[in-house]
């Protein structure tokens, strides 16, 4: 039996204190910010989560890994993988990493170009990120 198409993305910035979210579009290759989730220790308020998955019905997730410069893991690295792995077991959605480093100083980039220095708060941040990691993602896959 074949995979169902991939056409809609969630994307997440996975952060210990919040979460990006985004949702993409292989379709048109883009990705919208979504609400970023407050986190405690990693951990998303998973009701909240739960609304987000029933709302979009995504074919497929991507959790950005963060990463050091060289490429090697760091603590946060693990939390990440661990989310990724609950996503897939909670929601029964194919989940996919992918390499995030620079996003987050790419997306204050973004913002502080569309608003200047009103625009760089944390949430919009965190769920920019996750457009970015949507778009690196795409950029890398074979979809």
């Amino acid at each position: 039996m074949a995979d169902k198409p991939v056409n809609t993305v969630l994307a997440f910035d996975f952060g210990t204190k919040s979460i990006g979210v985004a949702v993409g579009q292989l379709v048109t290759g883009t990705a919208s910010p979504l609400d970023a989730l407050k986190a405690q220790d990693g951990i998303p308020n998973w009701d909240l989560l739960a609304q987000v998955f029933s709302e979009w019905n995504p074919d497929l997730a991507v959790v950005g890994l963060p990463v050091n410069m060289d490429g090697s893991n760091q603590q946060v690295t693990f939390s990440a993988k661990k989310f990724a792995n609950r996503l897939n077991a909670k929601y029964k959605v194919k989940v996919e990493t992918c390499d995030e480093r620079l996003t987050t100083v790419e997306a204050k980039a973004r913002l502080f170009e569309l608003g200047g220095y009103k625009k760089l708060n944390k949430q919009k941040v965190d769920s920019v990120s996750a457009c970015l990691i949507f778009e690196s993602w795409l950029e890398s896959t074979r979809y």
